[in-house]
């Protein structure tokens, strides 16, 4: 598998076409992807504005493989802290993982965030970087107000599993408890064209702005032309 660094060199070299090195940022999500691969794909290509026709501005794969980068270097501090600790733990004998794990050690099935998995949509809104820190806060015991993923403070949200009735934050679904039925199964409705649409970057345009046709979108003012490449 190719590593993050030799993935973000081709994403910065400038003499390969735009497509290989759309192509190798995705392969830097495959080793560092806070959110998950497809919701970090999603936070990147808005964030970065990469737009649905690569050519119109490589610049932006440069912008996103550079946000990825600064969250990976807060990651990685800390990763190497927790890895020197455990070391000396197993040397003094003390062998058991600690509970809860660090959150990068976590399966997708295994948090309350499951919901950016289910929906790649549903992300917060945060830099990468900003999460990071607000993660590593929240693993050395600080209390931050708001939702512990991203900060959002309005009340949480009602939402019907099928099963049970759960809360959810408003700002990136991300869920205190569990469905009460203790089963494994989606915590928020799936956008309409998720994965497949982002994949293709259906949610911009052309040029690099937002889609106003994509779903969840603001509904365009009355008169207003249609962006150029903005129906997909």
């Amino acid at each position: 598998m190719t590593s993050f660094l030799t993935s973000r060199a081709q994403v910065l070299d400038t003499g390969l076409p735009a497509h290989r090195r759309h192509r190798a940022l995705r392969s830097c999500l495959t080793a560092f992807a806070p959110y998950g691969f497809r919701a970090t794909y999603h936070h990147l290509t808005v964030s970065a504005r990469i737009p649905r026709r690569l050519e119109a501005d490589p610049e932006a794969l440069v912008r996103a493989v550079a946000e990825l980068q600064e969250a990976r270097v807060l990651w990685l501090a800390r990763e190497r802290e927790f890895a020197a600790r455990r070391r000396a733990e197993k040397w003094a004998g003390r062998r058991a993982v600690p509970n809860p794990r660090p959150w990068w050690l976590r399966r997708p099935w295994e948090g309350l965030d499951s919901a950016w998995y289910d929906d790649p949509f549903r992300h917060p809104a945060l830099r990468l970087a900003d999460y990071v820190r607000r993660r590593n806060a929240l693993l050395d015991g600080a209390e931050l107000p708001g939702c512990p993923a991203c900060g959002h403070q309005e009340p949480l949200e009602p939402y019907s599993t099928g099963h049970g009735r759960v809360e959810l934050c408003g700002g990136c679904g991300w869920a205190p408890r569990p469905c009460p039925c203790g089963q494994r199964h989606p915590l928020v409705p799936v956008t309409p064209n998720g994965w497949s649409g982002i994949s293709r970057r259906a949610h911009m345009t052309d040029q690099g702005s937002a889609n106003p046709y994509w779903p969840g979108a603001p509904e365009p003012e009355a008169g207003a032309q249609p962006a150029e490449g903005g129906a997909g």
